[in-house]
């Protein structure tokens, strides 16, 4: 599998680095190669063009993200627990990597439509985890019972989405992490059962 090789990774760490500098439209496969160390021709042994390299990043460093979420969500032991496990570390690591989160806020969002399906796909897993931890607060009466699953899980993604592109275009002024406990509150207390 081509995401086993050194290459690859050497690659998407550096497609992250290039296009969160430069933006995607300006970011030339030479320059992602260069700063990877690379030939220019590599780059094609491991990728069509240079949209599957932004949706290889995306996925990629997507995956590792919903793994980490996953497997940290998992062991809290209820759903107001894992729901605040998933925005600290939804929060802390975008905040340990300024480049991916440039990418994934700013660029991502100026792909064309066909480059946002692929990674909608690539969200869903995401999605999911959400789904599951309001199901459970719903099956376990820490939350409301008459929530709009659907409904709320745009309404949690959306949340912690605006905080990280605000902590972006803010420069970074602040400590994104330490909004962790504050948007859980929020969150929370609008899920209470009444």
């Amino acid at each position: 599998m081509k995401t086993n090789k050194p290459k690859y990774q050497q690659i998407i760490e550096a497609a992250v680095k290039i296009i969160a500098e430069n933006g995607y439209h300006a970011s030339q496969v030479s320059k992602i190669a260069k700063e990877a160390g690379v030939a220019d021709g590599t780059i094609y042994l491991y990728f069509k063009n240079k949209e599957d390299v932004l949706v290889s990043v995306f996925e990629e460093k997507m995956g590792q993200f919903i793994e980490k979420i996953a497997t940290a969500t998992s062991k809290q032991p209820n759903a107001k627990e894992k729901l605040k496990t998933l925005i600290q570390l939804h929060f802390a690591q975008l905040e340990a990597n300024h480049y991916l989160a440039v990418v994934t806020q700013l660029e991502l969002r100026q792909s064309n439509y066909s480059l946002r399906l692929q990674i909608n796909k690539v969200l869903k897993p995401y999605l999911d985890i959400i789904d599951g931890i309001i199901d459970e607060g719903i099956k376990g009466k820490e939350f409301r019972a008459d929530i709009n699953t659907a409904l709320l899980r745009q309404m949690i993604f959306g949340t912690l989405d605006e905080v990280v592109t605000n902590w972006v275009m803010k420069e970074r002024k602040y400590n994104l992490g330490a909004q962790a406990e504050e948007v859980h509150q929020f969150l929370t207390e609008g899920l209470k059962r009444i």
